[in-house]
C-alpha cells in the first residue's frame, strides 16, 4: 500500500511542526518564569551578546542535513545506479531530512527522498534499496560510535547524574546504544541473506494477494519491484557494495554532525566553555531518544528533553536561548530551506495535485 505523502500533508506537518515547537519553547520559558521567578528580560539579554563566529559553524552545521546526506546517498545508489547525479541526491538527502522533521517517528523520511530520487529518474526499487543502506549506514555508525567513545572514557561523569531508581544518564546511552546495535544486526541481514528477506516479503504478498483480485494485481506490482530490489540488495552484499556500505558508515559522520555537535556549537555561540567529548556524548544519547518521537521531528519533546540533558552544563537563564540556537541548528534551518523550496515547486506545478510516493 502506498502512503500517500501530498503537498496538503506536509504543509499540514509544517503547520504542526511549527505549533509544537513553539508551545515546547513557550513551556520552557513560562517554567523558569511562574515558577523560578526569572524575568523575561533574563531570556532575550543572551542575544545580544551572542558569538557570530560560532553561529556561522552552526549554519555550516545545519547544512550537513543536506550536503552530508545528501554525498552520502548519492554514494550508495551510484553503487547500483551510476548515471545518478549528485545534485539530486543532495536535495533527495535535504528533503529526506526535511520529511523526517515533519512526521511522527520520521516516518516521512523515506517517501520524500524516494520521490525526489523519483523525479530524478531514479526508480522506485533502486530508490528504496539505497535509502535502506543508508539507512544501516546511520544505524552502523551509531553503533560503532557509541562504543568507541565509551571505549576512551568519554562521558563518565554521566554517571554521577541520576535520574530516577538510581538509573544514571550513563546508564540510559549505553541501553540505547545497545537497541541500535540490535536493530544493526537485523538490518545486516537484509544484506548478507538478502534472498531470505526476500521470499519472507513473497510469501507474505501472496497470502494478501489472495483475499481480493484487486489486492493480486497490487501484490504483483510489489513483487516485481522486490525482484528489482532484492537484486540491488545481492550488489550490496559483494565485496564492493560491502565496501560502498563501510564509505557509507564513515560518510555517516558529517551526515549527523549537525544533530551530534549542536550542542556544543549553541554552547559556544554564548559563550559557553563545554567539554566537547562530554557534550557529543549527550547530544548521541538526545539522538538516540528523539529518533523515534512520535511527534513531527521529536517537536516539543526534543526542546524538554534537551533542556533536561544539557542542565548539566547550560545554566538555567540560558535555557531558553540554548534551546532555540540549538533546534535552529539541529532542525529548524533544514525546515526553513526545505519549505522555501517545496512552495517555489508547488508554485511551478505541483499545486492541486496530490501526488503519492510509493512501491509501483
Amino acid at each position: 500500500m502506498a502512503l500517500a505523502l501530498t503537498p496538503r500533508l506536509l504543509r499540514r506537518g509544517l503547520e504542526l511542526f511549527a505549533l509544537i515547537s513553539l508551545c515546547g519553547v513557550g513551556l520552557l520559558v513560562g517554567y523558569y518564569v511562574v515558577f523560578k521567578g526569572d524575568r523575561v528580560d533574563v531570556f532575550l539579554s543572551p542575544f545580544l551578546r551572542l558569538h557570530w563566529g560560532w553561529f556561522v559553524v552552526g549554519l555550516c552545521l545545519a547544512s550537513m542535513d543536506w550536503v552530508g546526506g545528501g554525498l552520502r546517498l548519492w554514494v550508495c545508489t551510484r553503487h547500483v545506479y551510476p548515471q545518478v547525479r549528485l545534485r539530486d541526491m543532495i536535495l533527495a538527502g535535504g528533503f529526506g531530512a526535511w520529511g523526517a522533521y515533519l512526521t511522527p517517528f520520521q516516518s516521512g523520511s523515506a517517501p520524500m527522498s524516494m520521490w525526489v530520487m523519483k523525479r530524478a529518474g531514479v526508480p522506485v526499487p533502486i530508490a528504496l534499496s539505497s535509502i535502506f543502506v543508508t539507512f544501516i549506514a546511520t544505524v552502523g555508525f551509531f553503533a560503532i560510535a557509541g562504543p568507541l567513545a565509551v571505549w576512551f572514557g568519554a562521558g563518565k561523569s554521566l554517571s554521577q547524574h541520576g535520574i530516577v531508581l538510581g538509573i544514571t544518564l550513563y546508564d540510559l546511552f549505553k541501553t540505547s546504544l545497545s537497541i541500535f546495535g540490535v536493530i544493526g544486526l537485523l538490518m545486516l541481514v537484509a544484506i548478507i541473506a538478502p534472498g531470505m528477506v526476500k521470499r519472507f516479503i513473497q510469501r507474505l504478498a501472496v497470502r494478501i494477494g489472495r483475499r481480493s483480485p484487486k489486492a493480486a494485481a497490487r501484490m504483483e506490482r510489489l513483487s516485481a519491484g522486490v525482484d528489482h530490489a532484492h537484486d540491488c540488495m545481492v550488489a550490496f552484499g559483494s565485496a564492493k557494495g560491502l565496501v560502498t556500505l563501510l564509505l557509507a558508515i564513515v560518510i555517516s559522520a558529517p551526515s549527523h554532525a549537525n544533530k551530534l555537535l549542536a550542542g556544543y556549537v549553541a554552547l559556544r555561540v554564548l559563550g559557553v566553555p563545554a567539554d566537547f567529548t562530554d557534550i557529543l556524548l549527550l547530544q548521541t544519547l538526545i539522538s538516540f531518544l528523539l529518533y523515534f518521537a512520535p511527534t513531527p521531528g521529536g517537536s516539543g519533546l526534543a526542546e524538554l528533553t534537551s533542556a533536561a540533558v544539557m542542565s548539566i552544563y547550560v545554566p538555567r537563564e540560558l535555557t531558553p536561548s540554548y534551546t532555540l540556537i540549538w533546534r535552529f541548528i539541529n532542525s529548524y534551518a533544514t525546515v526553513i530551506v526545505g519549505a522555501l523550496i517545496f512552495w517555489y515547486w508547488l508554485r511551478n506545478g505541483l499545486i492541486g495535485r496530490e501526488e503519492s510516493v510509493g512501491i509501483s
